[in-house]
């Protein structure tokens, strides 16, 4: 059910981007829950003017690489499972394309079963 926007300054290759959103994927099984094949993802490029980005808000480090990736999800996860999904994403990114921890953004959005329609016209989760 989430939908996932992940936003990133240009010029980054295909394989980059397919492996940001493997990651978000991977975390989004193992930690918060959701059903396999349930991926849906919007990646997109922007120019470097694009992504304005407080450089240490919050006395975070970030340098022009970083990336913000929004998910749109049902209500539901406890604190807990949130903290374990963006650790799982920031670790991943480092892990795997070497992306900075302190780079990695992340706002989730939750919203009602109801506020959902995944074709048809239908609102699938309404019982």
């Amino acid at each position: 059910m989430p939908l996932v926007r992940i936003d990133l300054n240009a010029g980054k290759s295909e394989a980059y981007r397919k492996s940001v959103g493997d990651v978000v994927y991977e975390a989004m099984l193992s930690t918060i829950n959701v059903p396999v094949n349930d991926r849906f993802q919007i990646i997109t490029e922007h120019p470097s003017a694009g992504l304005m980005i407080d450089p240490g808000y919050l006395g975070i480090a970030r340098s022009p690489d970083c990336l913000i990736i929004q998910v749109t999800l049902s209500t539901g996860r406890t604190v807990d499972q949130k903290k374990a999904f963006y650790k799982a994403i920031a670790d991943g990114l480092h892990a795997r394309l070497q992306i900075r921890r302190e780079d990695v953004f992340i706002s989730l959005i939750e919203v009602h079963k109801e506020d959902w329609s995944f074709g048809n016209g239908e609102a699938q989760y309404v019982t």
